[in-house]
């Protein structure tokens, strides 16, 4: 800690050395002790994504009044759900940071609940960055700006209006409380703070987008000036970080000139601002990974805007970012044996699976989402299927009391002979379960087929003998006992 508060110091007094005209600050960030940082003040009441206002209110409520946070109350939602803003610092540089805009994309909310938390700590050998802030910097939080979205996990507010899309014509009233936000702090620097799709890939690779990056434009001939150079430098200093944690799983989002987009109008507005999407891990359901990334990112992103080091870095190398494609899937089998009218041939099945909410948690329905050539996609998880058979599986012929009856190893010996579903008699009050089978208590599930569009739930066989099964899109080796955790639904 000793380190990293000296460097601090240090930057410091270079800065005060080179002058007003002078700020090509040499800075490199002590990537781990901001992540130890993280580990010492993560939020510990918030363990997934899916919580709610309710859940994140009392976070907020209790710095009111406080020696630390200016909280305000901007408004409230169409639902009447209060909309706050919390204030840090004194300084002169004023930075504006909005989130969960969209309902259904929570990483960065909980990263600013993990930041609210260092920030108010002291006696740690990290004063000397509270300090700089403090001095340096305004920071102004909108947390949770579509809190009626978040509540029923969806993208919209509850007037069905994505707010991304309202910075024009202000209809929503939370687009209007940013708006409004906006106009009264006039901030020099933003950061629109999202979640995006799980399967967006780095171009030409299987990597996973963990992190895309954005300076909007603010004209439609995407050009750039001071303003958006700024964003760029900043951006390109995330980046760097980055690459120490997801080496190679960053890429920049579409740049394309949105008129109606927040990101794009603050730009035009005069705050150098970059939008941070939060996109997929591998192994991180939860997004509590990508959670700490945002913690390290935004608070080493404020750190380069009140010393101003982000100067040191090259709008070249932001352009050098790649652009993010979007062929990535849950599961891609690869050379698929089928039939089909006594014609055999092989084919490529790339698979997602869709959250359905239930309540705070989920479950997932999957299906087929692309038959053929598929050799330039990727899958999450991947398997060469050269060799075996698509079957259809079998209902068993036992109809169950309940789904306790059912066990894991029961589960899987039911696979190895073909069976992928069963049937109950009762339905429980909790409908979710962890069984790697399809479960049903009056609907019938739907034959399988190789086909677009349709349910994942078939075998991959050898010589009429399952070897691996795929239920409800998730794939299993009927060799060794799953260490998945099934997010299924009886129906």
């Amino acid at each position: 800690m000793k380190h990293f508060a000296y460097l601090i110091t240090f930057i410091l007094i270079s800065a005060a050395c080179q002058g007003v005209g002078q700020r090509q600050l040499m800075y490199t960030p002590d990537t781990a002790k901001l992540a130890k940082a993280f580990e010492t003040y993560r939020e510990p009441t918030i363990t997934h994504r899916r919580f709610k206002h309710a859940d994140i209110e009392p976070l907020i409520l209790k710095r009111k009044g406080g020696q630390v946070f200016e909280v305000t109350q901007l408004g409230v939602s169409v639902l009447k759900k209060p909309i706050y803003q919390l204030k840090y610092g004194a300084g002169p540089k004023k930075v504006m940071l909005w989130s969960q805009m969209h309902g259904n994309e929570p990483t960065a909310t909980m990263a600013l609940m993990d930041l609210f938390n260092f920030l108010e700590a002291e006696g740690d050998g990290m004063d000397s960055i509270r300090s700089l802030l403090k001095t340096a910097t305004s920071l102004y939080f909108i947390p949770m700006l579509n809190p009626d979205g978040a509540d029923v996990f969806t993208r919209r507010n509850a007037m069905d209006v994505d707010l991304n899309r309202d910075a024009r014509a202000g209809a929503t009233v939370e687009g209007r409380i940013l708006i409004n936000a906006a106009k009264a702090v006039q901030p020099r620097y933003g950061f629109n703070l999202h979640d995006m799709n799980i399967y967006y890939n780095v171009p030409g690779t299987p990597t996973p987008v963990t992190i895309a990056l954005l300076a909007p434009a603010y004209n439609a001939e995407r050009d750039i000036n001071q303003v958006r150079g700024d964003a760029m430098k900043i951006a390109a200093g995330i980046n760097r970080v980055l690459q120490d944690f997801v080496p190679g799983g960053v890429a920049k989002y579409d740049d394309t000139y949105t008129p109606r987009g927040f990101g794009d109008n603050f730009q035009s507005w005069g705050a150098s601002t970059v939008l941070i999407e939060s996109g997929g891990y591998k192994g991180d359901p939860e997004k509590q990974f990508i959670r700490k990334l945002n913690f390290i990112i935004i608070l080493n992103a404020l750190i380069e805007i009140a010393q101003e080091s982000y100067h040191q870095y090259d709008i070249d190398e932001y352009e050098a970012i790649p652009f993010s494609d979007s062929k990535l899937s849950d599961v891609l089998l690869r050379n698929v044996g089928a039939s089909r009218d006594s014609i055999s041939y092989k084919v490529d099945l790339s698979i997602n699976r869709d959250e359905q909410t239930e309540g705070s948690d989920y479950y997932v329905q999957s299906r087929i989402t692309d038959v053929g050539d598929l050799r330039e996609s990727y899958g999450y998880a991947e398997l060469d299927a050269d060799g075996y058979y698509f079957m259809a599986g079998k209902i068993h012929p036992n109809v169950f009391g309940s789904i306790e009856e059912v066990s894991l190893e029961q589960a899987m010996g039911y696979l190895r002979q073909g069976y992928y579903a069963v049937q109950v008699a009762r339905l429980p009050e909790q409908r979710l379960h962890g069984l790697p089978l399809v479960v049903f208590h009056q609907r019938s599930p739907v034959p399988a087929s190789p086909n677009l569009g349709r349910e994942a739930n078939f075998f991959l066989a050898r010589d009429g003998v399952p070897a691996y099964a795929i239920i409800n899109g998730y794939l299993i080796d009927l060799s060794v006992t799953p260490q998945v955790e099934f997010k299924n639904y009886i129906r």
